[in-house]
């Protein structure tokens, strides 16, 4: 079960902390939901809906194949042990996350469809595009900032990593909260003369848990762990814990496969939802939702409270980290093991889902095999037993 209860008696936020009014979209008002917990595991009366979501910034790897195989199995594998879900077949949406579109490269959408039919990876619906859905992000950043939960921020890189400490080990900066601490009337002085800023939310001193199919029960206290975070940045894009959320929510995602280095945006983005749930937010249009911004009402069906209506709970399996021979994690700047060079050395797609199926533990040699093959038998549990991350060994596809 993801819940989450105060750690230091209090809530952070106060009046004298919120952002200063400055015109954004409007949106209908609605009632407050009542608050609730986001269980990890989908209910029997909902299918499952995964999605696939590949930023289009370069060729795939293999650790991004690895984490798409796993979704796609997760999604697609019977759960014949689940009497409420059994063999039904379940949803997999693809959705490009181009929304940072300094770093999206020129048909790098294209390229990663190419190569996740040609590894037997399918998808149900047109592909979603971030890009195309600012709008719904306007929409929720104007919510959570009615609700408080927001404040400008004018401070610099710099200013922040001067003014911060790393996290122990992992290098995570958590940001000091200077301008959650501005005078309201400085705030508005500074706004009146058009400074550059984000937006940040301004969490408060909450332990959030979920369960992790892979890891195990999660605590993360928000305040402390992760911090007042950018949703929206001073150059205007939205920030990945921003979108993913509002993607997730609309499309009725339930199935969440990713990276272990994302277990604490986890709790955020938890506590997020749970704020936007607060204030109508679900998915739009349940089963066959394809997260399509242009559909007609869209955004009055996303927005339409409902006591009945909570969004999807969800079941999230963050996967152990491919790391390169050096024990650098796999980046696609580094085309050694991307998917544009194997495929021109020769290299099959079930070598490739072989090799990433002994990854999840699958499979205990790196043989070649169909992804399709892997579904019977399926399961988490050899990589509950074993979720040290991994070395990725390019002499055995090359073989």
């Amino acid at each position: 079960m993801a819940e989450c209860r105060i750690v230091d008696g209090e809530h952070r936020n106060d009046q004298n902390d919120r952002g200063a009014r400055v015109a954004l979209p409007t949106s209908p008002s609605v009632p407050d939901l009542l608050d609730f917990s986001v269980p990890s595991e989908p209910s029997g009366s909902q299918p499952r809906v995964g999605r696939l979501a590949p930023s289009p910034t370069g060729r795939m790897h293999i650790g991004n194949v690895y984490a798409a195989l796993a979704a796609w199995l997760s999604v697609r594998a019977p759960r014949p042990s689940d009497p409420n879900d059994g063999h039904r077949p379940g949803l997999l949406r693809l959705r490009i996350e181009d929304v940072d579109t300094p770093r999206v490269r020129k048909d790098a959408d294209r390229w990663i469809m190419d190569d996740l039919h040609w590894l037997g990876l399918d998808w149900d619906g047109d592909p979603v595009y971030q890009s195309e859905r600012n709008d719904l992000y306007d929409h929720a950043l104007h919510d959570l900032r009615e609700a408080g939960l927001l404040y400008p921020c004018f401070c610099s890189r710099a200013e922040i990593r001067a003014a911060s400490a790393p996290q122990e080990g992992d290098g995570y900066v958590i940001y000091p909260g200077t301008c959650a601490r501005l005078d309201p009337a400085e705030r508005a002085r500074r706004l009146a003369e058009g400074r550059r800023h984000s937006w940040r939310v301004h969490l408060p001193a909450v332990e959030q848990r979920f369960d992790d199919v892979v890891f195990g029960e999660q605590r993360f206290d928000l305040a402390r762990q992760i911090g007042d975070t950018v949703l929206r940045r001073s150059d205007g894009l939205y920030a990945y814990q921003l979108a993913v959320v509002v993607d997730d929510l609309l499309m009725g995602v339930n199935d969440v496969v990713r990276g272990r280095d994302l277990l604490r945006s986890t709790a955020l983005q938890l506590w997020i939802r749970d704020r936007l749930a607060e204030n109508g937010w679900q998915p739009v249009d349940g089963v066959d939702n394809s997260g399509d911004p242009h559909a007609e009402n869209v955004r009055d069906s996303a927005h339409v409270p409902a006591a009945a209506s909570v969004p999807a709970p969800i079941r999230f399996a963050h996967l152990p980290l491919v790391d390169d021979p050096s024990g650098k994690r796999l980046a696609k700047r580094n085309r050694a093991l991307d998917l544009g060079v194997l495929r021109e050395e020769g290299v099959t797609p079930e070598s490739v889902i072989g090799y990433c199926a002994w990854l999840l533990r699958l499979r205990e040699t790196p043989q070649p095999v169909s992804a399709h093959d892997l579904l019977a038998d399926f399961s988490w549990n050899p990589l509950r037993a074993d979720h040290e991350d991994r070395v990725c060994d390019p002499t055995v596809l090359f073989g």
